[in-house]
Order: C-alpha cells, then sequence, then structure tokens
C-alpha cells in the first residue's frame, strides 16, 4: 500500500532506529508497507547495527549524490500504491498519521498533504481538520504551500517522469508545485503527522559564506525553471504555478538579505529578477505577509528597512 522512501547519510544509527520503527508503528500489516533504505555512501553502513529489522527493509547503497540522487533511487525502486518520503533523522508522529492512512484508504486521492512538527515531545494532535478533495492547481491557487517533500503523501503513478533536479538544494521547492499539478484529487489535513528534526550539522543549517552563496544561487535556478514552466502551462495551471513561483520570489529577496547583509549584492540579484520579469513583486494579495512584503520590496525605502529589519530576525521565514 506504501511505499517509504529513506534517505541516510552519516547519520547516528539512533535516530535511524527511531525512524524505521515509527513507520513499523503503524496499522500497516508488513504486506502493506515498504520500508526502503537508500544509504547515499555513508562512510560506514548502518546495517550491523540493524540487524534485528533486516527483514523489514530493503537496503540499497549507493555511491554519495546527495538527496536529489538518493530520493530518485527510491522512486525507481518503490513499487507501493503510495510513496512517503522520510529522512533518515525524522520520524512519523503515530496517531496523525494513522489519519493520513485512512484519509488514503477511504478517501483514495491522488495527494494527502500534511502539516510538519518540530517538538520532539510532539505526539501530533487530536483532533484534525481537512479540506475538500480538490485537484493540486485548485490547491496552489487558493492557498500556500510547504515545500517539503516529506509532507505529503502520494500516488506513485502520478509521478510519471518527474525527478529531482540532482546536485542542488531547495530542489522540494521544484518538486513539490510540479507534482501537485500532476494530481488531480488532493486532500489537505492539519494533522502534524511528522516530526522534522533540524540538526545543527545539516544541510539547511550550513553557515559558511560558501554554502549561503550556493544556497542562493540554487533558489535562483529553481525560480527561473519554474518561471519558463509556468509559461507554458494552460491558464488555470499557469496562475497556479505562478503564484508559488511569486511567493518564491519573496523568499529568495529575503533570503538574500538575510543570508549576505549586502545592499550592493541585494541590488543585483534585484535587476536579475527584473530581467527575468520576476521584480517588482507583482501586485497581489495571496497573503497578508506577501502584501505588505511587496510594498516594502518593491521600492527603494521599503528596501532599506527590509535591510535593517531582516538581519534582526532570529529565523528565516
Amino acid at each position: 500500500m506504501v511505499s517509504f522512501i529513506l534517505t541516510y547519510y552519516d547519520l547516528p544509527t539512533a535516530l535511524l532506529r527511531q525512524c524505521i520503527e515509527s513507520i513499523k508503528a503503524l496499522s500497516l500489516r508488513a504486506a502493506e508497507r515498504e520500508i526502503i533504505l537508500i544509504d547515499d555512501g555513508s562512510q560506514l553502513s548502518p546495517l550491523a547495527e540493524l540487524a534485528d529489522m533486516l527483514d523489514d527493509i530493503i537496503y540499497v547503497r549507493q555511491p554519495n549524490g546527495g538527496l536529489s540522487a538518493a530520493r530518485n533511487r527510491g522512486l525507481n525502486v518503490a513499487t507501493g500504491e503510495y510513496l512517503q518520503f522520510v529522512d533518515a533523522d525524522d520520524r512519523l508522529i503515530t496517531s496523525s498519521y494513522e489519519h493520513c492512512l485512512d484519509l488514503v484508504r477511504y478517501q483514495k486521492p491522488d495527494m494527502v498533504m500534511f502539516a510538519l512538527a518540530s517538538d520532539d515531545s510532539s505526539e501530533g494532535n487530536a483532533s484534525h481538520e481537512d479540506s475538500a478533495l480538490m485537484s493540486g492547481s485548485e490547491l496552489m491557487r487558493s492557498q500556500n504551500l510547504h515545500g517539503s517533500a516529506c509532507c505529503y503523501l502520494f500516488r506513485r503513478t502520478i509521478v510519471g517522469d518527474l525527478r529531482f533536479t540532482t546536485g542542488t538544494l531547495h530542489e522540494d521547492e521544484e518538486f513539490t508545485p510540479l507534482l501537485l499539478l500532476r494530481a488531480d484529487t488532493v486532500i489537505s489535513t492539519n494533522a502534524r503527522a511528522y516530526l522534522y528534526r533540524q540538526r545543527e550539522d545539516s544541510i539547511m543549517t550550513t553557515a559558511s559564506v560558501r554554502h549561503r552563496l550556493r544556497r542562493l544561487g540554487d533558489a535562483q535556478q529553481i525560480l527561473l525553471r519554474l518561471q519558463r514552466t509556468a509559461d507554458s502551462l494552460p491558464h488555470q495551471e499557469r496562475l497556479a504555478l505562478t503564484r508559488r513561483v511569486n511567493q518564491l520570489t519573496m523568499d529568495y529577496i529575503y533570503n538574500v538579505i538575510q543570508l549576505t547583509g549586502s545592499r550592493h549584492y541585494l541590488d543585483l540579484k534585484l535587476e536579475m529578477l527584473r530581467k527575468a520579469g520576476l521584480y517588482p513583486l507583482p501586485k497581489r494579495d495571496y497573503t497578508r505577509k506577501y502584501a505588505w512584503f511587496r510594498r516594502l520590496a518593491n521600492n527603494d525605502l521599503g528596501l532599506n528597512v527590509l535591510m535593517r529589519a531582516i538581519p534582526l530576525l532570529k529565523k528565516e521565514r
């Protein structure tokens, strides 16, 4: 019924065990689940410390190629009706994920999108609110997305030839909206079903200047690719992806300021966005946050305010 694609690289085995145990704790029988562990070239295989779990997992080891390459390998191996990506240092929250499984069992959507939790003591939420069935395009036109590829359960047949772009950061931000556009039926639920652990040494918290500039460069390329895709889509799908592109452009401007603190670098990137037709930010009131950010970012005085205010914030959006 579900293939769980776990991506692993040089992590404490204790975290990996917790991850696998959280999957085994679900109501799925052994014949209904497939746990695929993609070892992306770790220095030491974790198998010796997983001896009691070997009958429950499919272990695939490959040369180190990064998260995108590991997930792509998992997509090629998986045979389940539905797929779920899980980073090996995270875990599923049993009670809330069971709710997502029930949505799949009884309504059979192409995708179930759920919420993440960051509190290690979280056991999900007791009550759940679910949207009506809608297409992925409808969902993208009406609400914001969490780009993480781990925050949804999806039918394998809608993936087709879609794969993650290898060798890039922010790969989820490209894969998720493109996958949603392929989904005819989606349910969005507030169930906090996935525990996301942000470790200090993770790829998203590395603080070197080179890493920051790579993050911005990869985000820029994803923006441009998504914009080109949007330009080729039918009207409703184009509106859906354009909204996502506009919001990612806002995030990009925010991160240029937050990660570099340089007005000169910001001006260079705004000129790049202008030439690509992405700046000034279009007058759309998607959310209040987008509306006020757009008003500030589209003029010089507002940019000066953002340059002073954003570095004072403790966390990125």
